[in-house]
């Protein structure tokens, strides 16, 4: 790229507003402090206790230190133990590199969901593109960002979140911790379906109780976004809705601000899954007005919206693959937004007359995962030599150019839990060949699997850092391209024998809080776990148990 075309994504975000404010509230907000809540050595067999003995250069071993005081504290441990254990390679947050047309009036928010009812076109319509469309429109039975934005035009959550992360009141107008364990939703009266039929809290328990208990209508894949939740009823009194936790569930509201959106009892149980897939009736401002599997899918405002009409007509989702393709599209002014512009066509979009780009530090990370139980990786002097041979720094200006940041731990600057005293793993391929050496793992043949065009780079990502494991003088390294649902199928079954052995993924994290990370990623029983070790679990639990700000 030219010096004339170069794009400084530092000074953009400073002048930017929308991505460099966003970041900035949440930091202060909705990814730490309160978040509407208020109340509150080398074993290679199953590594349950086993530590990383003189594998931890210069850190003071995590189960040598103090019992910690507090929730976060036991978030942060349990960062500590990541970082020193390395389950992962670590490597960066994810921006969401949007395009828009400038005549678009539009603020895109950290936790990626595109919320059409913000926007204010110059026009009656609106078009998203996507890299990928929808896998089916029933709003519990998926775990993908682009059908999560395409279902939620038409389905309203409990809570919601603003664009700088803070909750806000939706479907609830009030909400109370009653006891630990329990907690109660005041439901907005005179809320109606697109079918009419007014809102009652019995949609709203049973929504809740179809995503956290299988034998109500299906087994969702959204289980673990509703951690801890363990039913919902009617309350004895008034328009309200409790709902029953194992444990304290500190992060509750937090969690309803970001997943389950509400559907009506009876719609859902008079059809079956192709018809709920193809059909929608939520409470949202928009309503599905046609549908076109792996094509298109249409809305048109929700005139009786119980926020007000939305400020335009029609809503359209599309989606393009190819990068280049969504990129012309905004270009040629076929569409509104696109997602995920890579870095190196940022240019084309800046130059392009009546487009922009509007980039935003995301909630998402990208990381490789390692399977604890297979070999080499069962060691984590392994682990962390892997660790040691990638240079990220330049990952993330070259192959990124800058529009990422490293990262040293599952859990992003802001949210509770970070902690803030770990560095991202230096590039010391020297240090790396001697922690192989010291494994006995030398002359591995690796193999790293990895989706392309799911996230920005991904397939970039993955050729750089199978790349410089490659040059090391005692392991060698390919990259496997797999198609994303494959991969996210294998991950999200709950047997990690059918993982891979060393897979590139992301992972986003919309509650703003450690634990969301911790839990369904690195806990022995997480539904998309690559480890185990008893005391990293303990340490989760722990903070689980306690009460504290989210």
């Amino acid at each position: 790229m030219s010096d004339d075309h170069w794009f400084d994504r530092r000074s953009f975000l400073k002048h930017g507003g929308a991505a460099g404010a966003s970041v900035a509230t949440v930091a202060l907000a909705g990814c730490s402090g309160d978040g509407g809540d208020g109340d509150d050595g080398n074993n290679t067999d199953g590594e349950n206790g086993g530590g990383v003995g003189n594998g931890v250069d210069e850190e003071e071993n995590w189960q040598d230190l103090d019992e910690p005081s507090n929730r976060a504290g036991y978030l942060q441990r349990a960062n500590l133990a990541a970082h020193q254990e390395a389950p992962w390679i670590f490597l960066n947050r994810q921006y969401s590199n949007y395009g828009k047309r400038t005549s678009l009036d539009w603020e895109p928010r950290s936790d990626e969901l595109i919320w059409a009812y913000t926007m204010a076109p110059e026009g009656s319509s609106v078009t998203v593109t996507q890299g990928k469309m929808d896998t089916g429109l029933d709003p519990h039975n998926h775990r993908e960002t682009p059908t999560d934005n395409i279902v939620t035009q038409a389905y309203d959550r409990l809570l919601m979140r603003t664009s700088d992360g803070s909750i806000e009141a939706a479907l609830a107008e009030d909400w109370e911790r009653i006891e630990p364990g329990h907690v109660r939703f005041h439901i907005r009266e005179g809320v109606t379906f697109h079918n009419g039929d007014e809102l009652q809290p019995s949609d709203v328990a049973f929504s809740i109780n179809r995503v956290v208990d299988p034998e109500v209508s299906l087994e969702s894949p959204q289980n673990d976004q509703l951690a801890g939740v363990t039913g919902a009823e009617v309350a004895d009194e008034g328009n309200a809705v409790d709902v029953f936790s194992d444990g304290i569930n500190p992060v509750i509201f937090s969690l309803f601000a970001s997943y389950c959106n509400i559907v009506q009892q009876d719609w859902i149980e008079s059809r079956n899954s192709e018809e709920i897939n193809r059909n929608m009736n939520g409470t949202g401002a928009f309503q599905l007005s046609n549908y076109e599997a792996s094509v298109e899918v249409s809305f048109e405002a929700y005139e009786d919206h119980w926020r007000g009409a939305p400020d335009f007509d029609s809503l359209v989702f599309r989606a393009a693959g190819e990068d280049s393709t969504r990129v012309n599209q905004l270009v040629q002014g076929e569409t509104d937004i696109i997602v995920n512009v890579p870095p190196q066509q940022v240019s084309s979009v800046q130059d392009a007359s009546g487009a922009e780009m509007a980039p935003v530090p995301s909630t998402r990370i990208i990381y490789n995962g390692m399977r604890y139980d297979v070999e080499p990786f069962d060691d984590p002097l392994f682990r962390r030599a892997m660790n040691y041979a990638i240079d990220l720094e330049t990952i993330v200006q070259d192959t990124l150019q800058s529009f990422a940041d490293q990262t040293a731990q599952p859990t992003l600057e802001g949210f509770v839990g970070y902690n803030e005293d770990l560095d991202p793993y230096p590039y010391d391929p020297e240090r790396a060949n001697q922690l192989i050496e010291k494994s006995q793992y030398d002359e591995a043949d690796l193999v790293l699997h990895t989706p392309v065009g799911r996230y920005l780079n991904d397939l970039e990502i993955a050729q750089a850092t199978a790349g410089y494991i490659d040059d090391l003088d005692n392991v060698s390294a390919e990259v496997n391209q797999v198609e994303f649902g494959e991969l996210a199928g294998k991950l999200t079954d709950g047997d990690i024998e059918t993982s891979p052995d060393w897979y590139l993924i992301g992972w986003g994290n919309a509650v703003f809080d450690a634990s969301q990370t911790l839990i369904p990623l690195l806990t022995s029983d997480g539904a998309l776990t690559s480890w185990k070790n008893d005391e990293f679990d303990q340490l989760v639990n722990e903070a689980q148990g306690l009460p504290g700000s989210q």
